[in-house]
């Protein structure tokens, strides 16, 4: 089966001792995908053209127009012209204007942040009883990275993956950072994985949409490479999620609720 996630390119490259030469690249692929739901237009996703079922369950269960694999009665790719026609036994299945329809709603009735409608309806606040040591949380970033040949031979991918206490179960890539976790959540979906005492971990920024995303998931513990944003910090205290930032080499920042990461050694300040 041809690999449809890469590309080659043919580039010009440099080097101080070459000069400018002819030479190829390996790039990551690049597709539009019109999701349509019962015969209507819904969205049209930018995306790494691999595991596009997944990708398609797990946004509409994200978006709020499922919550159960099973509401889905038939799902049809066409790949070529990049199309997904999604038949749905649903009544919560709505104009797509009201999933983009932002509004003010409150988080647990804690602080008042911004929302699309279908986040309000659709975030959980996580109840997980999942605890890390600092050394899984190292292990699994490093074992994402490590598996994700893709971003090893284009830099152009997102990486994301669900661990339990003793490793990774799935993991997936995707130009596309939300792509790569509906991917995710679309797999866990359609295989009756539950993700309640499971662990998110992420290439990405943590922003107040990722967390929010997890949110959806029911995820209750994120790591992430990269940093967080100040909004999705907040969200992660009101929803009781851990988030785990700048895991690099030996080290990471832990932004809300530590008390899932144990250690031996107390946390000082």
């Amino acid at each position: 089966m041809p690999d449809r996630s890469t590309a080659i390119q043919p580039i010009v490259s440099y080097s101080p001792e070459q000069g400018l030469y002819a030479a190829e690249d390996q790039v990551a692929l690049e597709k539009p995908m019109t999701i349509v739901v019962n015969e209507e237009e819904f969205a049209t996703l930018v995306c790494t053209p691999t595991h596009v079922e997944e990708l398609v369950v797990g946004f509409l269960a994200s978006e709020g127009v499922i919550l159960f694999h099973r509401e889905i009665e038939s799902i049809s790719l066409d790949d070529d012209l990049g199309f997904a026609y999604v038949s749905i036994n649903s009544n919560r299945v709505k104009e797509a204007s009201f999933y983009s329809k932002r509004v003010i709603g409150s988080c647990c009735g804690k602080s008042r942040q911004f929302y699309f409608q279908s986040d309000v309806q659709t975030a959980k606040t996580a109840v997980t009883k999942c605890t890390l040591t600092p050394e899984q949380c190292l292990g699994f970033m490093k074992e994402m990275q490590d598996n994700s040949l893709v971003f090893k031979n284009t830099g152009g991918v997102h990486n994301a993956a669900i661990c339990d206490t003793d490793g990774i179960i799935v993991d997936r890539s995707d130009i596309g950072r939300h792509n790569a976790l509906d991917k995710l959540y679309g797999y866990c979906l359609m295989n009756g994985i539950q993700v309640r005492d499971k662990v998110l971990v992420f290439s990405g920024r943590l922003s107040s949409e990722v967390l929010t995303k997890a949110a959806k998931m029911g995820m209750g513990i994120i790591l992430s490479k990269s940093a967080p944003t100040n909004l999705a910090i907040r969200l992660a205290d009101d929803l009781n999620i851990t988030a785990v930032g700048f895991i690099r080499g030996s080290t990471f920042n832990v932004y809300a609720h530590a008390e899932r990461i144990s250690a031996d050694v107390p946390v000082t300040k």
